[in-house]
């Protein structure tokens, strides 16, 4: 299996306690082998592989995500794949900050983690994770090259009036305050899905695309540049998540310190792991809030019209921001899974040239499909998104 391992990238993404990997070939898509390693550094640490139609589990002390890589690769030997000597294209890394100085796929050096480093400020929950992931990979594989791929570069040219907040320029020149945007590797993959399923070239589609996971994001791409995009210079803006509370004002913040007397890191905790549905309803996974309005629960549907809401607010936003729209397109677990959002979030528009059919809606499949009328003027689609491919692609295509 070495021999089949040759050429392929290992994708990691590694978060504070979590480390995801994927196995594959950038070109022709097989996906040899992926895995997850949780509770990193905690009591009840394991660590799960996929490969070969086997998949295995090891609840084993991990302390660190150096030694959840090494377990990983321990598993890939005993299935016949030693990857230190597999001739691998490269170690593709998810980076979800590049701050002001990272917009391409980047090898990694020295001075690469220094900035890395030093730009961790602007999203101090992830880079930090990231780099632990990324040292660990330049130990235990020194000879395969590493290459960064940033969740905010796609979203590095949004216009001026797009990118920037009203506040004093001195200031937010001096502490990088400015709208960067994240999910960017998965809008720039799906967009690039929605023109090969449509048959037209990037360059003449407008398209709205709606990342909607645990966490949400939407986009507006003109041209196969964006324009707009709903999360700003952290994750936290935007729509309603599973656990953040997306677009609020910002005097509440103000509000809590001053009267509920939070902290700043009590307020970080409230609005980033405490707040979206699960602050409405107590609950952040689409199932079990669908089976809950079901049963009649008042508060999961008044979570489910908050975020309905919020998401149609950014959908028409778009469509003015866009001018004219040939497609909307729904990804990520939820976007792909929950047939009610779809149907909810564009109900009623019609007169846009925006039409779902029901019956199409309800099919459910992994391939790119349209969901749309025939008589819609605009494409409805869902399209599956696929970052450890989109990450894959763009470290085999700069790797040394």
């Amino acid at each position: 299996m070495s021999a089949g391992a040759a050429g392929a990238v290992l994708v990691l993404n590694a978060g504070s306690s979590s480390l995801k990997y994927q196995l594959l070939h950038p070109d022709t898509h097989e996906v040899l082998a992926d895995g997850i390693a949780e509770r990193i550094g905690e009591a009840g640490s394991s660590i799960t592989h996929e490969q070969d139609g086997e998949s295995e589990t090891d609840v084993v002390e991990l302390p660190d995500h150096h030694a959840a890589i090494e377990r990983a690769m321990r598993f890939f030997a005993d299935h016949g794949t030693d990857l230190r000597s597999a001739d691998l294209r490269a170690v593709g890394h998810r980076v979800v900050h590049g701050g002001r100085t990272f917009y391409r796929p980047t090898v990694i050096d020295a001075e690469v983690i220094s900035e890395i480093t030093r730009i961790s400020s602007l999203a101090p929950l992830h880079n930090p994770a990231n780099l632990i992931g990324i040292e660990a990979a330049r130990s235990l594989l020194p000879d395969v090259p590493s290459v960064a791929v940033f969740d905010t570069a796609f979203f590095h040219g949004l216009p001026d009036a797009a990118a920037t907040y009203a506040i004093d320029r001195g200031v937010a020149s001096m502490h990088a305050i400015r709208r960067y945007g994240f999910h960017g590797t998965s809008h720039d993959y799906v967009s690039g899905q929605v023109a090969e399923f449509l048959g037209r070239p990037t360059e003449e589609i407008n398209q709205i695309v709606l990342h909607l996971g645990n966490g949400a994001s939407a986009s507006a791409i003109a041209g196969g540049r964006p324009i707009d995009t709903s999360m700003g210079m952290t994750p936290l803006e935007g729509l309603v998540m599973g656990t953040r509370s997306g677009d609020l004002d910002p005097g509440l913040v103000l509000h809590l310190n001053r009267v509920a007397k939070l902290r700043v890191d009590q307020i970080d905790t409230l609005l980033n792991k405490q707040s979206g549905l699960k602050g409405l309803c107590g609950e952040n996974d689409f199932r079990t809030i669908t089976q809950k309005m079901d049963d009649g629960d008042d508060a999961a549907r008044g979570a489910y019209a908050v975020y309905i809401h919020r998401l149609r607010h950014y959908i028409g936003a778009y469509m003015i921001a866009l001018g004219r729209v040939d497609a909307i397109t729904f990804t990520a677990g939820v976007g792909e899974n929950a047939t009610s959002v779809r149907a909810d979030a564009l109900a009623g528009l019609e007169r846009y040239g925006i039409v779902v059919d029901p019956d199409r809606n309800a099919l459910r499949s992994k391939e790119p499909r349209r969901i749309s009328a025939d008589d819609s003027d605009v494409a409805v689609l869902v399209a599956p998104t696929n970052e450890e491919l989109a990450i894959a692609r763009q470290a085999a295509a700069i790797a040394p």
